[in-house]
């Protein structure tokens, strides 16, 4: 009984583990701006808005004018199915 249990809390912890991930793009530009929640990177003509969390992994010191390539994935905040003509 106590390894059906076992087996059934680790199926348990696996699972968010196997959660799919959507694809991770990257984007090297100036760095426009930078605060606690948000990066801004212009390249060529493009504005990039990355949102930044404590998660986040910043190599060498990310700032102002500076150089960066970010990594980022993309994640629906909306979504609005629209009727179809017939």
């Amino acid at each position: 009984m106590r390894r059906l249990a076992l087996a059934a809390l680790v199926a348990a912890l696996a699972l968010p583990a196997a959660a799919r991930q959507p694809k991770a793009y990257q984007v090297t530009g100036q760095v426009l701006e930078v605060s606690d929640d948000l990066i801004v990177v212009q390249k060529g003509k493009e504005k990039f808005e990355i949102a930044r969390t404590p998660d986040t992994k910043v190599t060498g010191e990310l700032k102002q004018g500076a150089k960066a390539t970010v990594e980022y994935r993309m994640s629906a905040t909306t979504a609005e199915v629209k009727a179809t003509k017939k």
